[in-house]
């Protein structure tokens, strides 16, 4: 039995095939151009694979998620060009009679961290912080949002008292988390990527304290067993600010145990966590 992976994310695209035991079998990467074009490299690939028996798709958003809705499976009002309103559940689905199950990105990554945890955990908040920021939160094995996925990537900060002259970069709200933290604030506060911007920079102890207060946040609404951090943006090294700074907010108001390991990096290395939370959530929709 296979089972397929998608991980459509607004830069690049990762399409997988694995086994019942969510061992990748084969995987692909592409860009994300238009939607016509990424969507049928999508289908071509899966077409390879004759034993196929479901598929799950992660998407970048925002997307609907309610089954009553007459957009469910659209991404719908996104920033990302030319995919507003692309019914990305319906064409997969006018290309294979199969199950397929369709969620958030960051629902799909938290869902792989939650079936290779370590310990046996009944709940988990997942971040990534990459191109755009997001968080998908799993309870007792159920996503939360029952009248769509929160959009925990909008949330609004304290600013920095070294950081207020910097406008932020989300086109709807400005200096929430997603445009105080993500990939290209790096390119708008200091000229340069993030990758080339060393860790000894001020900004990253900046970035590090907008990321703990959604972490602080994410425990005082939430209290998951374990808030995990992945994308391009997160190391260890920087979660260890986070975990200070985390540390320092919080002011010993609620015990959660050893920072590193509440706050933590992918259990699943190099950020394959949708990839593998994908094959899960396949064989759950199978079954």
């Amino acid at each position: 039995m296979l089972l397929g992976s998608i991980e459509a994310g607004g830069t690049k695209f990762v399409c997988a095939v694995g086994d019942e035991n969510f061992q990748v079998i084969n995987r692909i990467e592409f860009k994300t151009t238009t939607p016509a074009e990424t969507l049928q490299k999508a289908v071509d690939y899966f077409k390879q694979f004759t034993e196929l028996k479901a598929i799950s798709i992660s998407s970048f958003g925002p997307i609907e998620i309610i089954k009553t809705s007459a957009k469910y499976g659209y991404i719908t009002d996104t920033p990302k060009i030319n995919w507003s309103n692309t019914d990305f559940l319906g064409f997969m689905k006018n290309n294979f009679n199969m199950p397929i199950l369709w969620t958030t990105d960051v629902n799909g990554s938290a869902y792989g961290e939650y079936v290779t945890a370590n310990e046996k955990i009944k709940s988990l908040t997942y971040y990534t912080i990459g191109t755009g920021v997001g968080a998908g939160t799993l309870i007792n094995g159920k996503f939360l949002g029952e009248t769509g996925h929160p959009e925990i990537g909008h949330i609004r900060l304290k600013r920095h008292p070294d950081d207020l002259n910097f406008p932020g970069i989300c086109p709807y709200h400005g200096d929430c988390l997603e445009g105080l933290v993500c990939g290209p604030t790096f390119q708008a506060r200091t000229g340069h990527r993030g990758e080339d911007v060393p860790l000894s920079d001020h900004v990253w102890d900046i970035m590090a304290y907008y990321v703990a207060q959604a972490a602080l946040q994410t425990t005082l609404s939430i209290l998951p067993e374990k808030i995990v951090f992945g994308g391009g943006v997160v190391s260890e090294q920087f979660l260890d600010k986070v975990r200070y700074e985390y540390n320092q907010l919080m002011n010993d108001y609620i015990d959660v145990g050893d920072l590193e390991n509440y706050i933590t990096m992918p259990t699943v290395k190099n950020n394959g966590s949708a990839t593998v939370g994908n094959f899960a959530l396949a064989r759950r929709k199978l079954e």
